[in-house]
């Protein structure tokens, strides 16, 4: 067993290769081989978003504080709330991040196939984030 210590592990800031406004990823724990989890907190800030991107074995999200969005290519923006759980299948194109007004964090949980746990794309436009949510759930 290996705890890892809250505080023991530095933030980072979400790179503007991948992220559009001010994010903060903070590593939560990566398992060891022959396991491939990995889970991280991400904070986004309002109006903060990743860009689309796909995960080769899906990804879960749990929202555990504020207000976000997130959106699966071809459907609506979905609002989602703190104690809200997401399943991203895999290869499934899709964007998460805060609400314009409101900061959100969640934790991200994915596993790696051939070493990568992540596809990144195209960054979200300014009016494709704008246009929100049709309906809040």
């Amino acid at each position: 067993m290996k705890i890892i210590r809250n505080g023991s592990q530095p933030s980072a800031k979400g790179p503007a290769e991948y992220f559009t406004g001010n994010v903060r990823i903070d590593p939560l724990a990566t398992a060891q081989e022959p396991a491939r989890v990995s889970c991280a907190s991400v904070t986004f800030e309002p109006g903060a978003r990743s860009a689309w991107h796909t995960h080769p074995l899906g990804q879960i999200l749990v929202v555990t504080a504020g207000c976000g969005w997130t959106q699966c290519e071809g459907g609506p923006i979905e609002e989602i709330r703190a104690g809200d759980a997401i399943w991203c299948p895999p290869g499934h194109r899709h964007w998460h991040g805060a609400s314009p007004t409101t900061s959100m964090t969640h934790i991200a949980v994915q596993e790696m196939l051939g070493g990568k746990a992540v596809e990144w794309m195209e960054h979200v436009t300014d009016a494709q984030y704008l246009a929100g949510p049709r309906t809040a759930s």
